[in-house]
């Protein structure tokens, strides 16, 4: 049997299509598969910050509709791209082992955030960590950045920028963790709903490659991401808003933290609880609704309006 995996042609997307090929390799020798690489709308719209021309879901729109029109059988993202609500017909079949969840500082020429001087240009396109940054950083200079990993790190090395920040998993997938001059710590910036894992897609009646991709999913990280995957959808968090989320399994019992806030960094909401794994997706929406009493609705409503 043959399986066509859609992909983006991003280096860090072949990466994590091949992964997941070797990985159905090892544990179906007897299949074949086949990449199919893509450009999506966000690989080519560079020029204006994801949350004014659509959001992630412009990564994951044109891989998704292959698979309908039977031109693929599965598409590989980074969770933190798939919009919340799926298209009819397509599931998020697979979960594999999370990675690292932290952001990481880059920089040529300080060694931490808190080394930057007053007006020093950090990089980042993504509205979670731009909120994180002004609230504890209010005299950073934002500036957005967009592209692949090595575009970004391009642009740093052309001293367009100070520092930047990025997903510090995906530096280590493509074996530039030495660039890497601080991984920050989750209380310092809370990151995005999913940060770090793999997930796979394919059509919902497809029985045969849901049972194929069986084996790649991973309990653990499916009982963390459902349970972010939750809050977000409870929030409604699929337009780019300065959302976050992280949750942590420790003998069963899920830790869950939520955050919501505004892009100057003026306003943030933040909480977390506790529960049973066997509720993941209920904590989830729990800590939404917790979220939203807290004054998250008002910031919600405020940004849905711009």
């Amino acid at each position: 049997m043959n399986i066509r995996i859609a992909t983006r042609k991003s280096p860090l997307a072949l990466w994590q299509a091949n992964f997941v090929k070797q990985q159905l390799l090892a544990a179906h020798p007897n299949l074949t598969v086949e990449l199919i690489p893509m450009v999506t709308k966000g690989d080519i719209l560079l020029d204006s910050p994801l949350s004014k021309i659509g959001g992630k879901g412009l990564f994951v729109k044109q891989l998704e509709q292959a698979i309908l029109n039977n031109e693929a059988d599965i598409a590989v993202h980074s969770i933190k791209d798939i919009p919340t609500e799926f298209p009819k017909g397509l599931t998020l079949a697979t979960i594999c082992k999370r990675g690292d969840v932290r952001d990481a500082f880059i920089s040529n020429k300080y060694s931490s955030i808190d080394e930057l001087p007053d007006d020093a240009v950090i990089g980042t396109s993504s509205l979670r960590r731009q909120c994180q940054l002004r609230a504890k950083y209010p005299h950073l200079q934002i500036k957005d950045l967009r592209g692949n990993i090595g575009t970004r790190l391009a642009k740093l090395d052309d001293q367009e920028y100070d520092a930047i920040i990025l997903a510090s998993v995906g530096l280590k997938r493509l074996k530039l963790e030495n660039r890497i001059k601080q991984y920050i710590d989750t209380v310092l910036i809370l990151p995005a709903v999913g940060q770090g894992a793999i997930g796979i897609e394919t059509r919902t009646d497809d029985k045969k490659i849901l049972e194929i991709l069986s084996v790649l999913d991973d309990k653990n990280s499916r009982i963390c991401i459902q349970a972010e995957r939750a809050m977000n959808k409870a929030l409604q968090g699929g337009c780019q808003v300065p959302i976050a989320c992280y949750s942590q399994l420790c003998n069963d019992i899920l830790t869950l933290q939520g955050f919501v806030g505004s892009v100057d960094g003026m306003q943030i909401i933040k909480t977390q609880l506790q529960g049973p794994a066997s509720q993941a997706e209920q904590l989830g929406h729990n800590l939404a609704i917790q979220l939203l009493s807290l004054g998250a609705d008002k910031i919600l409503q405020e940004l849905n309006c711009k």
